[in-house]
C-alpha cells in the first residue's frame, strides 16, 4: 500500500507562524518536495531540523509530478511545501495533488498559515463568502476581464500581486471602481507589515507615491460595505417605518436590508436593540 502525501502551509514570513504537526512531519518523511528549496531549508535550520529536499517548482512540475507519484506508490512517503503559505494557492502544487490522486494515493492536508485567510481576518470585510481570484494576468485581454470581473463582483474579492505590478493594478481597478473600498496589505507577517485602507480611487495614488517592496494581497471590500455604518442606521429606519405600517418586525428587517444591502440578521437585531422596552405589567 501506497504511502499518503502531505501538503503542509509554511510561514508567510515569520517562521514561527508553523504547526507543531508540520515540525513532526517534516523531518519524519522519505522526502520534502519544496518549491524552493533554499527557503525551505532556512525553515527547516531555524527549527534545528533536516530534510531531504527535492525542488518542485512551476518549471519542472511535469515530469517531477510523475516521479514523485511514482515514489509514493513505492511506499515512500513524501510532503509537499512552498515558498510560503498552503501549497496549491497561487503557488505550485495542483498537479502533484491530482496526478496523485489519480493514481491512488491518498492525499492529507496539514493546514496552517493562508496569505489569502490573513488577509481576510485583518480587513474589517465580511469573510462568510468572498472570490479569491489570485494575481491578475499580466496584459491583453485576460488580464482586463480578471480586473473587470474583480472590480464588479458583489462579494468580497482577495488578490494577489507583486510588487512592480501593483501600482498599475490598482491605478486600473481605480478607473473600474474608484469607489469601492478596499486593503492593501504588504508583507503579512514580516518585519515591515504594513497596510493601507480606504477607498481604490484614494489607494492607487498613495501606493504609487512610495517603494513598492515585497509581496501584496489586496482585499476589496463587498460592494454593499462603502458606509457600513450609516447603511445599518438607514436600514434600521427604514425597518421602523416599515413596522409604523404594521409589518411585523422580521419582514420589516427583511425588506430594510433588501432595500440597502445590509445583512437582514444584522439589521433584526438592531433593529430590536433600537425598540423601547415593553411596560412590565402589575404583579398579583
Amino acid at each position: 500500500m501506497s504511502e499518503a502525501g502531505r501538503v503542509i502551509a509554511t510561514p508567510l514570513g515569520n517562521l514561527q507562524d508553523i504547526t507543531l504537526r508540520a515540525l513532526a512531519l517534516l523531518p519524519a518523511v522519505d522526502w520534502v518536495a519544496a518549491e524552493d528549496t533554499r527557503a525551505t531549508r532556512r525553515l527547516l535550520a531555524a527549527h534545528g531540523l533536516k530534510a531531504r529536499l527535492l525542488a518542485y517548482h512551476e518549471h519542472n512540475e511535469g515530469p517531477m509530478a510523475v516521479r514523485l507519484v511514482t515514489r509514493l506508490l513505492a511506499g515512500e512517503s513524501g510532503a509537499l511545501v512552498s515558498d510560503a503559505g498552503t501549497p496549491g494557492v497561487s503557488d505550485p502544487g495542483a498537479r502533484l495533488v491530482a496526478a496523485a490522486l489519480a493514481a491512488g494515493v491518498s492525499v492529507l492536508a496539514v493546514p496552517g498559515p493562508s496569505a489569502v485567510a490573513a488577509a481576510l481576518s485583518v480587513s474589517g470585510f465580511s469573510a462568510d463568502r468572498y472570490v479569491f481570484l489570485g494575481f491578475p494576468p499580466r496584459k491583453g485581454r485576460e488580464r482586463r476581464e480578471h480586473l473587470t470581473r474583480a472590480a464588479r463582483e458583489d462579494l468580497t474579492v482577495v488578490l494577489f500581486e507583486a510588487p512592480h505590478r501593483i501600482a498599475r493594478t490598482l491605478a486600473e481597478l481605480a478607473v473600474l471602481a474608484s469607489e469601492r473600498p478596499a486593503v492593501v496589505l504588504r508583507e503579512l507577517t514580516k518585519l515591515f507589515e504594513e497596510s493601507r485602507r480606504g477607498t481604490l480611487g484614494e489607494l492607487a495614488p498613495a501606493v504609487a507615491a512610495g517603494p513598492t517592496r515585497g509581496e501584496y494581497t489586496v482585499v476589496l471590500g463587498p460592494v454593499a460595505s462603502a458606509p457600513v455604518a450609516a447603511s445599518l442606521d438607514s436600514a434600521v429606519a427604514r425597518a421602523r417605518a416599515l413596522m409604523g405600517q404594521g409589518v411585523p418586525p422580521a419582514e420589516a428587517a427583511r425588506e430594510a436590508a433588501r432595500a440597502t444591502g445590509c445583512h437582514r440578521r444584522d439589521v433584526y437585531r438592531a433593529l430590536i436593540a433600537a425598540l423601547p422596552a415593553a411596560p412590565v405589567g402589575d404583579e398579583e
